[in-house]
């Protein structure tokens, strides 16, 4: 037989058997053939050279063997003479094992194992005498039972399809292994298990450990729990600080020769809230569920007078999407800059998620989402459009890397949120309503207007949006102390760049609430958008600036997140500030500011540092406008309905004694929710005389054809009146508008896995005027594979339809379907059920 058609060593079996007859019956002097195995049903097991055996003498041999085989057992085999050699000593009376030396160069390389010594002492030849090779192989693994169904209700990650196990660290898991033969008393297990290039001990990214006694501690652990025969069940124990991410495991058995790793497969380890040792551990079980495991939620948006709540499918569990969230840490530029290191870091929260923030944008990287904020999506999708962050993170995937056309803050929160959740962090939504955007630094949104109280956009740098949204999530400062642990404030929406890179967070919400803004990472930006004070200045023709009269303290109200088990909306204010206008909400304030202001050594004036040509000095902050003689607020007279017109009064209520004259500049504009402008929709002056603290009423009415063209998906408009009093008193009066529709969902029977159920949806063309091409759109993770498309019928001015469709439930609880009225001649109509989904009987 030729070398290249020997078999390798891991194709052996664990024992194999094959007799060579001896050359003859009774002689002094034997020739053993060069290939003892003759038997091409077992393959060649040794390749021993020529070897002379005389009858008294010791023979030196040599054998080589394949490189799996642990050892050569030698015996006699004479059965037809079994008495006699019962009592004859042995044909081979010694077995010596002595050093090993390089193999001849003649050999495939890789096939044959280096080759061993030994001595042979020929005492007796009998008739039809045999010499018996016995080749044992090494304790192999053949077979690996992931016990991904147990491991994966223990670890609460048998949702995710991935073919890998998946197990959070800090916590048990068991493997059931088939071994080549069992193992002996005295044999142990050794397993390896490593993740990422280059992967170290001293970078804690491998480890090797063998199995001995148990117990969960900061050192990867295995010990044996049961064997029966050729089965062995071992259990693993990860640390609580592990490194996450995709590991490879291989194992070998301990023995006297030295055995190369098999590799067993990879399996995929996450963050653990349930772990009390990890820095994620959340002591909750409802808010694990909430935080966690909930593939679904919802995000608040609209206005502080009139919040409402949109559907989002996080959808951490849908197929890919693990892999995915891995890929975003693989894409990061920090990981491309030095993979190993990179890699060592992601034993801590603070460090994954600051690097998830800049990779949910694509400002500085090939991240997930393009934002844009101009009311043109040509090329793309708009924000609006999204229902859930699974078709993002699949088209970006699958897109090798392009970020995806376009997203916005709640867009950006939504994403974050399924990464995180995915990871293993607990995560959540928030909303801030009147969120300030402080570019300078200065603690105040300082807005310019003209006498209309149209907002100057040329000066104008800072600004404050309807609503903001960000994610919080759940984790131990180890940086900080145990002070600042808990809820985290993180942001992927590019407004502000930090170290040089569009990201910011984690900053501590108790630092915020504390004013301690100095805390990594990003206190200050954070502490501003939920404590700037909003400033209103008149810009004069002769470039005077004037301050106006207005609300200050309007900045960072109704702050809200979904409900732990419902879907209700919990206002979270107090974790941020205290309450607004009390005594220590203005001593925080207090302090904050002096951690950012610097004092000039030529003066006492304070001047906040800022990156733009201006500057915005202390004192002009502290100077507060003259509190005018009169009050205003516009007044809804009917709901404002997308398609119908709008009607309004502009209430003005003198506070003095004697009558006075008043000019009233109104001006309206359709905006998006960053309040910038988009289009001026409203324009006119009225001259109002006010009695002794007289009331009184102007009419305010905006057409639908006055907006029709101009408003925005956002359904937005923002009214402004600036009130010019006797006396050069000004007030400036604003509303924030959004516009109503509707679409109602209903489940037509019960919800049961794996069993079709009708769904009807009721929409209204909510215009004066037919519509056609319109579309429902529907997703819901659990409930429907991918997205549904529903055409819709024409319909006439203001007519209601149903359309019915079914669903198939696939996964069991609460699930969230959404459904979206998608029109070319109105702003999408947005819905959404929770739907009570059964087990299969």
């Amino acid at each position: 037989m030729k070398p290249s058609s020997l078999i390798q060593g891991e194709d052996l079996q664990d024992s194999m058997e094959m007799s060579v007859p001896l050359s003859s019956s009774i002689k002094k002097s034997l020739f053993l053939s060069t290939l003892l195995n003759m038997m091409e049903d077992f393959g060649t097991i040794c390749y021993l050279q020529n070897v002379k055996f005389d009858v008294g003498r010791t023979t030196e041999c040599k054998v080589l063997i394949p490189t799996s085989v642990d050892e050569i057992q030698v015996e006699q085999n004479n059965p037809l003479q079994y008495e006699r050699i019962a009592v004859v000593p042995g044909l081979f009376s010694s077995w010596l094992e002595e050093k090993r030396k390089p193999g001849p160069g003649t050999m495939t390389p890789g096939l044959w194992s280096e080759p061993y010594r030994f001595t042979i002492t020929c005492l007796q030849v009998a008739l039809s005498s045999r010499v018996l090779l016995r080749a044992v192989s090494g304790v192999r693994v053949t077979k690996v039972d992931w016990q991904h169904s147990e491991n994966g209700a223990a670890h609460h990650t048998e949702d995710y399809p991935c073919p890998e196990l998946v197990v959070r660290r800090g916590q048990l898991f068991s493997l059931t292994l088939d071994l080549s033969r069992a193992l002996d008393s005295e044999e142990a297990l050794i397993f390896t298990v490593e993740t990422g290039p280059h992967a170290s001990e001293a970078l804690h990214t491998k480890a090797i450990f063998q199995t001995s006694e148990l117990d969960i501690g900061d050192t990867w652990k295995a010990a044996k729990e049961e064997q029966t025969e050729n089965t062995v069940t071992v259990t693993l124990a990860s640390p609580s600080n592990a490194v996450i991410g995709r590991y490879t495991l291989s194992a070998r058995a301990s023995s006297r020769r030295k055995h190369s790793d098999r590799k067993l497969g990879q399996f995929i380890l996450l963050f653990n809230p349930w772990c009390p040792e990890d820095d994620v551990f959340l002591d909750s079980e409802e808010e694990r569920q909430e935080y966690v495991l909930n593939d679904s939620g919802i995000i608040f948006r609209g206005v502080e007078k009139h919040i409402r709540a949109q559907g989002w499918n996080y959808g951490q569990f849908e197929e890919d999407i693990l892999n995915i969230c891995l890929s975003i840490l693989d894409r990061s530029p920090s990981h491309q800059d030095d993979p190993a290191t990179d890699v060592s870091h992601r034993h801590d929260p603070v460090y994954v998620t600051r690097i998830i923030s800049a990779m949910v944008n694509s400002n500085n990287d090939r991240g997930v989402v393009q934002g844009q904020w101009q009311g043109k999506y040509g090329g793309g999708t708009s924000p609006l459009n999204w229902r859930g962050s699974v078709a993002i993170l699949q088209k970006w995937f699958k897109s090798r890397y392009k970020p995806v056309k376009y997203g916005q803050c709640w867009v950006f929160a939504g994403v974050m949120c399924t990464v995180l959740r995915c990871l293993g962090i607990a995560t959540r939504v928030v909303s801030n309503f009147n969120s300030a955007h402080d570019t300078d630094g200065n603690l105040s949104v300082d807005k310019y207007v003209d006498t209309f109280g149209r907002t100057l956009e040329d000066l104008t740098e800072d600004s404050m949006w309807n609503f903001h949204v960000w994610n919080e999530s759940w984790f131990a400062r180890q940086d900080l102390g145990p002070s600042y642990g808990g809820w985290q404030v993180l942001d992927a929406t590019p407004q502000e760049e930090s170290e040089g890179t569009f990201q910011c967070g984690p900053a501590s919400v108790t630092a915020i609430r504390e004013g301690d803004v100095h805390l990594a990472h990003d206190g200050p930006f954070v502490f501003a958008e939920v404590n700037a004070d909003y400033i209103t200045w008149l810009w004069h023709e002769d470039q005077r600036r004037e301050r106006v009269y207005s609300d200050t303290k309007k900045i960072g109200r109704c702050i809200s997140t979904k409900a732990v088990g419902s879907d209700s909306r919990v206002d979270i204010t107090g974790l941020y500030k205290y309450p607004e206008g009390s005594q220590k909400e203005r001593q925080v304030y207090s302090k904050a500011m002096k951690k950012l202001l610097s004092t000039e050594p030529w003066g006492r004036r304070r001047r906040i540092r800022r990156a733009g040509v201006r500057a915005v000095w202390r004192d002009d902050l502290l100077e507060l406008a003259t509190k005018p003689s009169i009050t205003g607020k516009f007044k809804v007279l009917e709901p404002p309905v997308l398609g119908q017109d709008l009607k309004l009064a502009l209430c003005l209520t003198s506070l003095t004694t004697r009558a006075q004259r008043v000019r009233v500049n109104l001006s309206g504009a359709t905006i998006l929710y960053t309040r910038k402008p988009v289009a001026e929709i409203l324009r006119e002056s009225h001259t109002v005389k006010l009695g002794p603290q007289e009331e009184k009423k102007i009419p305010v009415t905006i057409s639908y054809s006055q907006y029709k063209e101009d408003l925005t998906e956002d359904k937005k408009i923002l009214l402004a009146a600036m009130c010019l009093v006797s006396k050069g008193e000004k007030l400036l009066v604003e509303k924030d508008i959004t516009l109503e529709d509707f679409i109602t969902i209903k489940v037509l029977g019960p919800a049961v896995v794996g069993v079709a159920v009708a769904v009807e949806v009721m929409v209204i063309n909510p215009l004066s005027e037919s519509v056609k091409d319109c579309t429902l759109m529907v997703e819901g993770s659990g409930l429907l594979q991918g997205q549904l498309s529903i055409e819709v019928p024409s319909l006439q001015p203001q007519e209601r339809a149903l359309i019915q469709f079914n669903i198939t439930p696939s996964k069991s609880g609460p699930r969230q379907l959404q459904v979206d009225l998608v029109s070319p001649q109105f702003p999408d109509i947005k819905g959404f059920v929770v739907i009570h989904v059964a087990t299969a009987k």
